[in-house]
């Protein structure tokens, strides 16, 4: 069912902050901020070869990664996306064996424009996971 990691997210308190550092400490080129309103969150893409990184900020105290925040001031990783090809396919088949997805269950367009589902973290070791369909 799974593919290739897709990225890892952590979650900042201060885009701006994180990206100087991935950018002027590690020399990582960084994509453009990108606004998602129906995730509640600014992204911002690191390409570093093998997959990516993805550094989220909440646009407002609603956001799910304010409560993550809340948790963990300085930040940390929030979650790790792996591709599947099929992603209402995976969605069942993983409902089948009793895992929840999060949210009402249906897929939402996610940073990549492609369809994306999260999974309890209680249900994989205390990790949440997203799937984004290939």
């Amino acid at each position: 069912m799974l593919g290739r990691l897709n990225h890892v997210a952590i979650a900042v308190p201060d885009m701006g902050a994180a990206s100087a550092i991935y950018r002027d400490t590690l020399g990582a080129k960084l994509s453009e901020p990108q606004i998602l309103p129906e995730h509640g969150v600014t992204v911002v893409f690191i390409d570093v070869g093998n997959t990516k990184i993805e550094l989220l900020e909440p646009l407002s105290a609603e956001s799910p990664i304010s409560a993550f925040l809340t948790k963990n001031p300085s930040g940390g990783i929030h979650h790790v996306c792996y591709e599947v090809p099929d992603i209402l396919a995976a969605r069942d088949q993983l409902k089948e064996q009793g895992a929840r997805v999060l949210g009402d269950g249906e897929p939402k367009i996610g940073a990549h424009g492609k369809p994306v589902l999260f999974l309890h973290p209680k249900d994989f070791n205390g990790t949440l996971i997203e799937l984004e369909q290939e």
